[in-house]
């Protein structure tokens, strides 16, 4: 997940696009072709969970794409069910499904290992720029990192020197 620049790049996504296209060729012909509404309902199953993932990517925040991959993955498990059903209706052959519901629980698989690496993810610092090289700028200690030791503090009061301090002798 850390070098995914898009959500192309994400196996999850990856996995779930390859079933939705399979289910795509699977329902466009046969006995299913009949049954309009079981027919719709398993077309958009499959599109919802490349979907979510795509719209989860977008969100930026691993709270928020918790929840779409969340989404995602019952999207995958509904469509196999309906699968399923298609075959106890005698839509499709066991056969004809067997690949694709092997798809439909790899793609789950990857939403829900992406789904526990979020939980260890840092949300992203929006708005936040890199400093300039050689800039004076104190970090505030909101940015700096928990390992990074602080500075000592400066004291509250100045504090007086124990002996006077004379001030340099001017040429006259």
């Amino acid at each position: 997940m850390a070098g995914a620049r898009s959500h192309e790049d994400i196996i999850a996504w990856q996995r779930a696009y390859e079933l939705k296209l399979l289910v795509y060729e699977l329902i466009k012909s046969g006995p299913v072709g009949r049954d309009a509404d079981f027919r719709d309902q398993l077309r958009r199953s499959a599109a919802s969970a490349p979907r979510l993932i795509a719209e989860g990517f977008g969100r930026y925040l691993p709270g928020d794409f918790s929840r779409y991959l969340r989404l995602a993955s019952a999207e995958l498990k509904e469509t196999a069910d309906a699968l399923r059903d298609g075959v106890d209706r005698g839509y499709f052959t066991p056969d004809q499904i067997e690949s694709l519901l092997r798809l439909s629980k790899r793609a789950s698989k990857a939403a829900t290992s992406l789904i526990a690496y979020l939980r260890t993810a840092d949300a992203p610092h929006e708005g936040r720029r890199p400093r300039p090289r050689g800039s004076s700028r104190p970090v505030p200690e909101s940015r700096k990192s928990r390992t990074e030791p602080k500075e000592p503090e400066e004291p509250k009061e100045p504090i007086e020197p124990k002996e006077p301090i004379e001030p340099p002798e001017q040429d006259p």
